[in-house]
């Protein structure tokens, strides 16, 4: 009898307790939903009365006068990105792979993931002063493709370390059918490690993207910004971002309107494309 009384007193502690824990972990989650979704309505509800085809056509207008648009940022941020995007996927799931599969047993590449790991957490600024030290002061002016390294050696780290947990989740049975078929190391990971965690690294891939869409402070000691449109990476080139801070902070109201209305297009360009890769992946567990 008294050892059923204590069960059902334990029962009971421990539902009350799972209660409490329940309870205030949905109350932060609310908490945190609420001001994330206040701020997203700031921004659609300031950003989208601004939004018109000059915006997206035009180039910027004299200071103090109506009109122009931030054709020469959407052009930049996309060229910049593009390319850091072109410079970090590859050598991202390169180093993950190296982690993963050639490195997994070795104490020097055990050091190298640490480091990996601590560059994560890393402030952007620290890279952007680097960047500035080793490309733009030698060279003497500011250039997009150093923003675009400034952005890629952000994204590294994010996507290095996503490979590296991914592919570690494979099951070793399946690299020990490859060998037992007779097949090479650097066969087993195309045909076999690889394709295993596609779905994986894609995300990874997609989380090292979100890490730079939306940096200003590597941008401003590398590219740093132009009021003119230009393609030319290696000159000083407009992005979205710092012209977002640049506009936000100057004392012009049509300034202020084209801020709201780019980080609109910002924001929303960014949830369309986690859609979009979000789809993919659906698509490539669902069929492939």
């Amino acid at each position: 009898m008294e050892n059923s009384d204590a069960l059902r007193r334990n029962i009971l502690r421990r539902k009350a307790v799972n209660l409490v824990m329940l309870s205030l972990s949905t109350l932060t989650a609310l908490y945190g939903l609420v001001w994330l979704f206040w701020i997203l309505a700031d921004v659609v509800v300031n950003g989208f009365r601004f939004i018109n085809t000059d915006l997206f056509l035009q180039d910027p207008a004299p200071p103090g006068t109506e009109g122009g648009g931030l054709r020469h940022a959407f052009l930049g941020h996309f060229i910049i990105t593009a390319l850091a995007t072109l410079m970090g996927v590859p050598i991202g799931i390169g180093a993950g792979l190296f982690f993963a599969e050639y490195g997994r047993h070795s104490r020097f590449a055990g050091y190298l993931r640490s480091v990996t790991d601590v560059i994560v957490s890393f402030p952007s600024i620290v890279v952007g002063t680097l960047v500035y030290a080793i490309l733009v002061k030698p060279v003497g002016h500011f250039m997009g493709i150093s923003g675009s390294v400034a952005l890629a050696l952000l994204m590294i780290p994010v996507i290095a370390i996503t490979t590296d947990e991914i592919l570690r989740l494979v099951p070793n049975s399946l690299r020990e059918a490859g060998y037992a078929l007779g097949a090479y190391r650097w066969q087993v990971v195309k045909d076999i490690t690889l394709p295993a965690a596609k779905r994986g690294i894609l995300t990874g891939v997609i989380l090292g993207i979100a890490r730079i869409a939306g940096e200003t402070a590597p941008l401003l000691f590398t590219s740093f910004n132009s009021n003119f449109l230009t393609l030319n990476p290696f000159e000083a080139m407009a992005s979205l971002t710092v012209t977002i801070f640049q506009y936000a902070m100057g004392p012009y109201k049509e300034w202020h309107g084209q801020a709201w209305a780019a980080a609109f297009v910002l924001t929303v360009g960014t949830l369309l494309f986690f859609m979009t890769a979000k789809a993919v992946v659906h698509g490539m567990r669902r069929y492939g």
